[in-house]
């Protein structure tokens, strides 16, 4: 049977997840994908279906994905990664993994160019450590090995350390009215992480509380007299996995127990909501320490993934 090509719709959703689900099997990533999951994708407002995507269909089924959505902000650069670069185990070595790539190349500046004209442009590709076909491919179309992100996990058997929250500090459950806070934490901690950038308050909402993996019962704040100092934001994965989305304390808190107590009190809390595992992914070359943290909490990597990057710069005359 031929094999079209054409853009992702709003109606590939279970489709989409089944190829992931096709590639995690094959390929041991770690990941879980459901047809919910892929909807929340599909729908993302910075995601041009016509032009950012692009898809190999082989009857009613998909047998490789790239998607290419813009970022909300570029600051001061346009980081855009390309998702997927996905192709289904019994298609490989058929060179639908290079054509992606190429129409990743391509298409990039394009769609760049409407949102952020005038900005450099880097185009981001995140490589599993055991993929090594994908690594191969990425160095011979011109993208470089640049960072690598660990995904560490714990078991919640056990006992967990109790917080040792520095003086003045408490933690506050996550609500509504104390998400502003949370979004501002996160923005001010990580504007000196690299490949980083601003969320928005449409980008947060989407990516982070308004979708459905969140978790808001095991989501909190660090607090020092009404002023947020460090949040963490906690997401559903798999059957029984709370996902730290996000731990961020303030530059001027960092050092002094902040992450720490947040996640100790995560920890217990994700506990008697019934987890039995706890994940996160960290930049292995984080300069804050932050790799270090997690490994006193007991976490341990499982996953490596290397992210490639290329300069696509718009020249000028």
């Amino acid at each position: 049977m031929d094999v079209h090509w054409g853009p992702l719709t709003t109606h590939d959703a279970a489709a989409w997840a089944e190829l992931a689900e096709a590639v995690e099997a094959a390929d041991g990533t770690g990941g879980h994908h459901t047809a919910e999951q892929m909807a929340e994708r599909l729908a993302n407002p910075l995601l041009d279906l016509a032009e950012g995507t692009l898809a190999a269909r082989q009857g009613g089924r998909l047998v490789a994905v790239g998607v290419a959505p813009v970022r909300p902000t570029a600051d001061p650069k346009h980081l855009m990664e390309l998702w997927g670069g996905a192709v289904h185990p019994s298609f490989r070595g058929r060179g639908y993994g290079r054509r992606i790539l190429d129409w990743a190349i391509t298409t990039a500046p394009v769609l760049h160019a409407r949102r952020h004209p005038g900005k450099p442009l880097h185009l981001h590709l995140p490589v599993d450590e055991t993929n090594h076909d994908l690594a191969r491919l990425a160095g011979s179309v011109g993208f470089a090995p640049v960072r690598r992100f660990h995904s560490m996990r714990r078991s919640l058997d056990g006992p967990v350390s109790p917080p040792k929250l520095p003086d003045g500090v408490t933690i506050a459950p996550w609500t509504p009215s104390l998400d502003p806070l949370a979004r501002e934490v996160r923005n001010a901690a990580f504007r000196d992480h690299w490949g980083s950038s601003p969320h928005t308050e449409e980008s947060w909402g989407r990516l982070i509380t308004g979708t459905a993996a969140f978790r808001p019962e095991g989501s909190f704040l660090a607090v020092d007299e009404g002023r947020a100092v460090g949040c963490l934001m906690t997401h559903h994965r798999g059957v029984d996995t709370a996902w730290i989305q996000i731990i961020a304390t303030v530059r001027e808190w960092r050092g002094r127990g902040v992450a720490s107590s947040l996640i100790s009190h995560a920890l217990a809390s994700f506990q008697a909501q019934g987890y039995g595992t706890t994940a996160l992914t960290v930049d292995a070359d984080n300069e804050t320490g932050a790799v270090a943290v997690y490994t006193r909490a007991g976490f341990e990597v499982f996953k490596t993934v290397t992210t490639y990057s290329m300069d696509l710069t718009p020249q000028t005359p």
